[in-house]
């Protein structure tokens, strides 16, 4: 689907990280500017950092009007995209519900909800005679320690196949003549004079006047080559599957006062996580505690699963900006730019990421839409708090 072409030295872009994000602007810097030589470098191989880690739940319903017009524009890339790719990317819109176990959520399910709507997002509280018939098999008894007093849903949420968004913005964007290297390691970013120069990498020393660092969990490390501290911490986030089961859950449960999440995918399979490991660490191995805990609370909405056997598990990394919302756009150093700082949110966002980063490297303009995620809105006090909708509602 894509060449193994020769490294050649220099390019007018360099995009750092060979996930989604990355990828997607490659393929649009490809289709809609015309700007196809481009360089994609990945350490490993394409989609195996957190493209390949996520659990691939599509949705916007967040909390601000800025971040649910921006996860807006990437749910309606999403609906549109197995055609622009010519290939299936399995999109699901089966509905995502928020669950609310005390009056302190509902009412943030309420605003929630209200701003949603303000912007034109189909969302609406719903209460247990509903949410029997929209998830009957959820335990809407006062039986559980936190019993489910209402839901945020989200009918245009779902979840998809993260591997062939991958590897369809790849075969893409391979097509229009971008390089795609794997087992290409970033070593140094080269900075003279406040501009960027071009990249130090396993395979040598790359010329660019644009650089991106597209990266999920070293977004931090890839900016200190470059002499930038950014607001970000990275923690690991672990997730898990069942073994397969009859399809029997068609919509996306999330419980952030029990941190966790719940979906069926297409083989059956329970795909299952939780909040952020409570503790900074660049290590991506699985833990019992994080599995025994996730079961339990599992348990509280779906009791009937507790012979079902867990099949394997994992982790990733995220980088949490202190707003809960991503960090876009132009540095300090000029050439240089992020599109990082996405902490349990990244997937999702990764067709309009792609998008609007590609506009921003051909046009040097930020495009309105990324305009709240810019890195210097923290020394101007101009946050953007999503901590309410993101931090474990995948």
């Amino acid at each position: 689907m894509w060449h193994d072409r020769p490294l050649k030295d220099g390019y007018d872009v360099v995009i750092i990280g060979g996930g989604a994000h990355g990828l997607a602007c490659a393929h649009y810097l490809a289709k809609e500017h015309g700007v196809t030589d481009v360089a994609v470098l990945d350490k490993s191989y394409i989609g195996s950092g957190g493209s390949g880690r996520n659990t691939a739940i599509v949705r916007s319903n967040y909390l601000t009007p800025e971040g649910v017009r921006f996860y807006d524009e990437s749910v309606k890339l999403y609906e549109q995209l197995a055609a622009e790719l010519e290939f299936n990317v399995m999109f699901s819109q089966r509905g995502h519900l928020t669950l609310a176990h005390t009056d302190g959520a509902v009412r943030t399910m309420r605003r929630r909800a209200e701003v949603n709507r303000l912007q034109g997002v189909d969302s609406r509280l719903v209460f247990p005679d509903e949410l029997a018939h929209i998830c009957p098999q959820l335990d809407l008894s006062e039986h559980p320690r936190y019993p489910i007093m209402a839901a945020l849903y989200h009918p245009p949420g779902g979840i998809i196949r993260h591997d062939a968004v991958v590897w369809g913005f790849a075969n893409h964007a391979d097509r229009r003549g971008v390089h795609i290297h794997q087992q290409t390691e970033v070593t140094g970013v080269d900075v003279r004079d406040g501009k960027v120069r071009g990249v130090e990498t396993s395979r040598g020393y790359v010329a660019a006047e644009t650089v991106l660092n597209a990266t999920a969990g070293w977004g931090s490390t890839i900016a200190a080559m470059a002499g930038l501290e950014l607001p970000i911490a990275t923690a690991p986030l672990q997730a898990c599957v069942t073994e397969p089961l009859k399809p029997f859950l068609d919509v996306v449960v999330v419980s952030g006062s029990l941190h966790v999440y719940v979906s069926q995918s297409s083989r059956g399979e329970l795909v299952m996580g939780a909040s952020v490991d409570p503790f900074g660490s660049y290590s991506m191995n699985s833990s019992l505690d994080f599995v025994e805990g996730l079961a339990g609370h599992v348990l509280e909405l779906f009791p009937f699963l507790s012979k079902v056997r867990i099949l394997r598990q994992w982790a990733g990394l995220c980088e949490m900006p202190p707003d809960f919302s991503p960090l876009m756009g132009f540095t300090p150093v000029e050439g240089f730019l992020l599109d990082v700082g996405w902490g349990t949110y990244g997937f999702k966002a990764s067709p309009i990421c792609g998008k609007t980063m590609a506009e921003l490297i051909a046009t040097n303009t930020t495009p309105d839409l990324i305009y709240p995620f810019r890195l210097s809105r923290f020394a101007e006090f101009d946050l953007v708090g999503e901590k309410g909708a993101a931090s474990v509602g995948h």
